[in-house]
């Protein structure tokens, strides 16, 4: 059994040595770091017994010693102006030894470590007699026994580099010395901006006399930087103003930034047809200017109209009033409508092309007629009464003027008056009386007037009476009866004469009759035989 502990003994000593170092040990045993080193460190000797102070650090290798050879260095380092306020650094590397007239390389390097940027940087090599140059990258510029290296700029933190090739002539030492010149520039700089206008103007090519006029103009700065004070003004052409009555416009844009745009728009009006061509110009305080033109039509339908028909016919017949109307103008004249006023006295029969009476009227929507376009159409009624009829049509479309024609028309009656005289006893004996009817009807269709009625008897009779529609008087052997003043159509009048047979034979009793309308005279004899 003792055997086994001695054995755990031996491992647990072997386990704890691998976690606990001289330190953990010491801070374990309370023994703490020392103040002389960074915290946490206990100090050891090699037999892990703490001590007082902790043993000498070994000192840092030195670095190795730069070769030179019996000539010198075969590097070198500049700093310019100062080393303590470089602007440019040189470092100059060149092999620690050749083989005489064998060609080698060695390099110059121009470093800016400032924050400003340097120009007009000339790196100046000056050789030794026995250094042939082979070639130089970049190209130098050979002076003598100088190279002179212009290298331009050198941006802050920028390096350029540059290789000498070439040989030794002889097996002295070849000792080359390089300089610097550059420029430190203090720059200011001012942007410059060139602003530019452009102006756009857009208006209808085409528009009717009685159509406003929109106009829209856009302003732009096409270029860079501002405009200031942009404004638009147009002088308008003659004819054509604005729906207040101005004859220029202007609008002012104010400043406008690269690329800004502004938009204006305004609305005019003509006061005649034409072609009107406007130009606005846009300008800056500066002088700048832009300028654009719009051509705009104007036009205008213009009607015409015509109607024809009888002047004269007589009562009973229709009459065919024919309308054509035109457009004389340069546009479309659109939502055509012609009226005709139908007159008193009058009743609509028909009418062509779609015509529709209505209240005393007959009207036809025709839609558009062209420009230069004529159309006809007519309409037919019936008189009722003799009369001088007046029929006027009208006309009217979008944006023309209303035009009207009339025609008259006399429409007469016919004079058709017819005589009749009748016996009312026939034979009669001497010493009878016998009575006469004479009887005027109108056929016609007009009044007769001033209708005169004359008797005549012969021997064999006596005048005894008269009476009817108007008085009679004995005028020899004539009975004459006053005119009558008017006999309507259709209208009848009577007359009566009473007379004595005083003598037997075969007698005749004639009528005579005229009127205003017939002009001659119309005759009526009735026979009467009287016996003793």
């Amino acid at each position: 059994m003792r055997t086994c502990f001695n054995i755990l003994v031996v491992l647990l000593a072997f386990v704890l040595s691998g976690c606990f170092s001289c330190q953990s040990w010491n801070e374990a045993w309370g023994k703490g770091p020392r103040e002389d080193y960074p915290a946490g460190i206990a100090f050891w000797d090699k037999d892990c017994k703490p001590i007082a102070k902790a043993p000498p650090l070994k000192p840092a290798p030195a670095p190795a010693p730069v070769a030179k050879s019996e000539c010198g260095s075969p590097s070198a380092t500049g700093h310019y102006p100062c080393e303590g306020c470089t602007v440019v650094k040189l470092e100059k590397n060149m092999p620690l030894e050749v083989a005489v007239n064998s060609k080698f390389d060695y390099t110059i390097k121009a470093t800016n470590p400032s924050n400003q940027m340097l120009s007009d940087v000339v790196v100046t090599e000056m050789l030794p007699g026995n250094f042939k140059v082979a070639d130089t990258n970049p190209k130098a510029q050979a002076d003598g026994g100088k190279l002179m290296f212009a290298l331009g700029t050198l941006d802050p933190g920028q390096t350029k580099s540059i290789t000498i090739s070439g040989m030794a002539t002889s097996t002295e030492c070849v000792k080359s010395c390089a300089t610097v010149t550059y420029v430190i520039p203090t720059c200011a700089a001012v942007r410059v901006v060139e602003p530019a206008l452009k102006l756009t103007k857009k208006a209808p090519a085409s528009v009717l006399l009685c159509d406003p006029i929109p106009v829209q103009f856009v302003v732009t700065n096409t270029g860079t930087g501002s405009a200031g004070e942009v404004k638009i003004e147009d002088t308008l052409p003659a004819g054509l103003k604005t729906v207040d009555g101005k004859s220029s416009l202007a609008f002012n844009a104010g400043t406008l930034a690269a690329g800004q745009s502004k938009t204006f728009s305004t609305t005019l009006k003509a006061d005649k047809t034409g072609k009107y061509e406007n130009k606005a110009v846009a300008s800056s305080s500066t002088g700048l200017k832009a300028e654009a033109t719009t051509v705009t039509e104007v036009r205008q339908p213009v009607l015409a109209i015509t109607k024809t028909g009888p002047d004269k016919l007589y009562l009973g017949r229709s009459v065919e009033y024919v309308v054509t109307i035109s457009n004389k103008g340069d546009a479309p004249a659109a939502d055509l409508v012609i009226e005709d006023q139908l007159p008193a006295g009058v009743k609509f029969v028909s009418a062509t092309d779609g015509g529709i009476a209505q209240a005393g009227r007959v009207r036809w929507n025709l839609g558009t007629l062209a420009a230069g376009a004529s159309r006809k159409i007519s309409v037919t009624v019936m008189p009722d009464q003799p009369a001088t009829l007046t029929n006027t049509v009208t006309a009217t479309a979008t944006c023309a003027e209303g035009v009207k024609a009339s025609v008259k028309t006399v429409v007469a009656g016919i004079p058709a008056v017819l005589l009749e005289v009748i016996d009312v006893d026939d034979p009669i004996r001497v010493g009878d009386n016998e009575t006469y009817i004479i009887t005027v009807t109108n056929q016609g269709s007009v009044a007769d007037t001033n209708i005169r009625i004359v008797c005549a008897m012969e021997e064999n009779q006596q005048y005894v009476s008269s009476s009817g529609a108007t008085n009679g008087r004995l005028s020899g052997n004539q009975v004459v009866f006053e005119p009558l003043a008017s006999l309507a159509p259709k209208a009848k009048a009577t007359w009566r004469v009473v007379v004595k047979a005083v003598k037997a034979g075969d007698v005749r009793f004639k009528v005579t009759m005229n009127t205003d309308q017939l002009g001659r005279a119309v005759e009526e004899t009735e026979a009467t035989y009287h016996y003793e």
